[in-house]
């Protein structure tokens, strides 16, 4: 990448020039990669540390259109004046509904860029294969993810662990994130890590403990030596003790009228669990476990 390099050819020639001289060392920039607006809830609390203690840069790839998330948006109904619990009044008006709604949250933990790729938001399915050979164009949007990489100098890439039972967006959009990444020259690819948000408590989770990776799909191997790495959304931001990264969370969610149950699901997550994936060049491990260092150094500590 070409922040490593600006800072290898300091370290050899004592000084820098030009671009080099522009680009800060310890501000991270992380691109996150999702299927859906309001995925993005996963990574809250990182996210907002990231961008309002550690001066980085995180940017957010949204790959379909959102138009199948009317299932639970009865309650936003009056305040868009819309049926949008109505398939087809929904498929209509959702897509830009929630691209507002997206940006509204993503102003307030700090998101800088939206990619969009409005790809189909079909229907729920656990069936990997349906998605990357009938539903997306996987080509095109593997294509667009390595663009983007590529335009910019990321450090690293949020995507959602993709276990088993759990949505086939989610893990198609992971799937075609760490495709696009290898397919990227060493210099320039960034670490991919896998997030789960959980409870304290790992045994309470929705992550199998011998999960290693999708059975077909090689790519998405983590390793099981190391971490998970961990950000605590339970991490005191006053001294009086009683306000934390939950916070956050929670305003963001509630950015996402048209999606009713987010709040109940999101707000029973303490922790934000994050694997890495084999897939990674194993030399950039050490310096992903000081970024993660970095991220659990209290933020009242840095005041």
């Amino acid at each position: 990448m070409v922040r490593k390099f600006c800072v290898m050819l300091l370290l050899i020639v004592g000084t820098a020039a030009g671009p080099c001289e522009a680009a800060p060392q310890d501000a991270p920039t992380v691109l996150i990669v999702v299927a859906h607006p309001d995925d993005e809830a996963m990574f809250a609390g990182s996210v907002y540390k990231i961008t309002h203690t550690l001066d980085g840069q995180v940017d957010l790839v949204t790959i379909t259109d959102g138009s199948g998330g009317f299932s639970y948006s009865q309650l936003a109904e009056p305040i868009y004046g819309l049926d949008l619990s109505d398939e087809a009044v929904a498929r209509k008006h959702l897509p830009e509904i929630r691209k507002k709604e997206l940006e509204a949250g993503g102003k307030i933990i700090g998101i800088r860029n939206h990619f969009y790729l409005d790809q189909f938001d079909n229907a729920y399915t656990e069936n990997v294969d349906t998605i990357l050979s009938h539903v997306w164009n996987a080509d095109e949007v593997r294509t667009r993810l390595r663009e983007i990489m590529t335009e910019t100098d990321y450090d690293y890439v949020f995507v959602h662990l993709p276990i088993p039972n759990f949505h086939a967006h989610h893990k198609s959009a992971s799937i075609l994130a760490l495709e696009a990444a290898r397919g990227l020259p060493d210099s320039q690819r960034p670490v991919v890590l896998g997030c789960f948000m959980g409870a304290r408590d790992a045994q309470q989770d929705m992550v199998p403990s011998d999960f290693t990776g999708l059975q077909d799909y090689p790519v998405t191997r983590v390793r099981t030596d190391v971490g998970p790495f961990i950000f605590d959304r339970t991490e005191k931001l006053d001294p009086n003790g009683r306000l934390d990264y939950r916070i956050v969370v929670n305003w963001l969610i509630a950015e996402h009228k048209t999606q009713g149950t987010m709040q109940l699901l999101v707000n029973m997550g303490e922790v934000e669990r994050f694997w890495f994936f084999e897939a990674n060049d194993p030399t950039q491990l050490g310096s992903t476990e000081g970024f993660f260092e970095r991220l659990a150094v209290p933020a009242l500590a840095e005041r």
